[in-house]
């Protein structure tokens, strides 16, 4: 997939300090590195890697903006800040401004009302999270990136982490963004599901229905919340297949969601 790329790069998310850093080291700057295809369509992901909010899975980051290279999309990997060392809302602030940053770029052939969001699994709950909790205040603020919303134009949850709460939760994702005691207010906070409102960015899910990391209910509680508030959405369940598959391109199966993800985000003219 990587011949549909054109230009890679990365830069920082803030010039500075990141708000709530704590240090000097790589952990304590989120970056976002820049996959721009030769044929740009002007639409962007931000993309979102999961790992339980503990680490970045590699293969949920690189090949997810090269695939969305091959039909002109520009995919913008996030690294975000991590648990334990980082909790929320660090990680919530990073998608944020890599939303913010890819709408004011003036050089990478963005169109700023064609930006989305992507991510699996944490990295799921994170999209899911700017989704649902994205800005809706004054944007009058001296940076002219922070100007920019940070509201997702669309978004794609694969296997996505969702509520923080019931026999549904993922408590290795919970305990490293909220830590091992949160409040229920925050519990409440960050059950997206409970969130959803007709603003929500319309949404992609795909999950398989054996997945024993993050159990389908998640993904179906989201959509059922969609549908109540009448939000576009479609979703793709299949029966087999671990957590965690990535692009799936060995599996005969599994494999066909990122066409029929290709096929949705073209509706939403995200592609060509």
């Amino acid at each position: 997939m990587s011949d549909a790329t054109a230009n890679v790069f990365s830069q920082r998310l803030w010039t500075g300090k990141a708000p709530g850093a704590i240090g000097d080291t790589p952990e304590d700057i989120p970056d976002i590195t820049i996959y721009q295809p030769k044929n740009p369509d002007g639409s962007a992901i931000v993309v979102c890697p999961g790992g339980g909010y503990h680490m970045l899975a590699e293969h949920e980051g690189k090949p997810m903006a090269q695939w969305l290279n091959t039909f002109g999309v520009t995919g913008i990997v996030l690294k975000y800040r991590l648990g334990p060392r980082y909790q929320y809302p660090a990680q919530f602030l990073d998608v944020s401004r890599a939303i913010r940053t890819a709408r004011a770029a003036k050089d990478w052939k963005i169109d700023p009302e064609r930006v989305g969001v992507m991510g699996s699994s944490a990295g799921g709950h994170l999209s899911a999270t700017v989704s649902t909790h994205y800005d809706s205040d004054d944007r009058n603020v001296a940076d002219p990136i922070d100007r920019q919303t940070a509201k997702p134009d669309i978004a794609i949850l694969l296997y996505p982490v969702i509520t923080l709460e019931g026999v549904s939760v993922h408590t290795g994702s919970r305990a490293n963004l909220l830590g091992d005691k949160p409040s229920q207010a925050l519990l409440d906070l960050l059950s997206n599901e409970k969130h959803v409102t007709p603003h929500t960015a319309p949404t992609f899910l795909f999950h398989t229905v054996a997945d024993a990391g993050v159990p389908v209910e998640n993904s179906m509680m989201y959509a059922a919340a969609l549908r109540k508030a009448g939000v576009p959405f479609e979703m793709h369940l299949f029966q087999p297949g671990p957590h965690g598959v990535g692009l799936a391109t060995k599996d005969p199966i599994l494999s066909a969601w990122p066409k029929l993800c290709e096929t949705w985000l073209k509706s939403h003219h995200f592609g060509k």
